[in-house]
């Protein structure tokens, strides 16, 4: 005997869900398919074309954004599993239109960007870092970006930006002017 349950692992490849979730700090209302990525929904329905698609297997990093905080493969990751959640692709990393977030600076300052297609994935990566751990040491860096892979084979660029951003981060919270509480209990943006 079978049954009709959708939960029961019957074909949902015809129906669709509605989510709610928030995407750089906005308030959105999906129609998803239960089987689209959360890559597919960025880029292909709300045009967030930030978040690059490279692997296709979760091993690249190109494709990380943040989920509540934490770097996520949206490349595999399901859409649906954003409901209820924070979502944070490389377009909302900016703290105002017209201004860079530290990172960012850093990577145009020291050259690290270089072809720029990892660079939203290295970028998302390195602020969850600095979020939990807004001292990480050149080590504990390279560590933490071991699952961004950048076939421009130019990674010296890219520690040391990502380590200015650190300082410049550092130097913002003792002063208070960064936004960001110093003990990396950020939240996530």
């Amino acid at each position: 005997m079978t049954t009709s349950s959708p939960d029961a692992g019957s074909d949902l490849s015809g129906s669709t869900l509605t989510i709610s979730t928030r995407i750089n700090g906005r308030d959105e209302t999906l129609q998803i398919a239960p089987n689209e990525t959360l890559a597919e929904v960025l880029r292909d329905r709300l045009g967030l074309t930030g978040t690059k698609v490279s692997c296709d297997v979760q091993v690249c990093g190109a494709c990380t954004v943040l989920v509540d905080g934490l770097p996520v493969s949206a490349c595999t990751f399901l859409a649906y599993e954003t409901r209820g959640r924070d979502v944070l692709t490389v377009e909302g990393l900016a703290p105002a239109p017209g201004q860079y977030h530290p990172l960012q600076q850093a990577f145009i300052e020291l050259n690290a960007f270089q072809c720029g297609f990892c660079t939203p994935g290295m970028l998302l990566s390195a602020k969850s870092l600095l979020d939990y751990n807004p001292a990480p040491s050149t080590h504990e860096i390279k560590e933490y970006m071991e699952g961004n892979l950048c076939r421009c084979t130019g990674y010296i660029p890219i520690l040391a930006a990502i380590g200015r951003a650190r300082d410049i981060m550092a130097r913002e919270a003792s002063q208070g002017t960064g936004g960001q509480p110093a003990d990396g209990t950020g939240t996530g943006r």
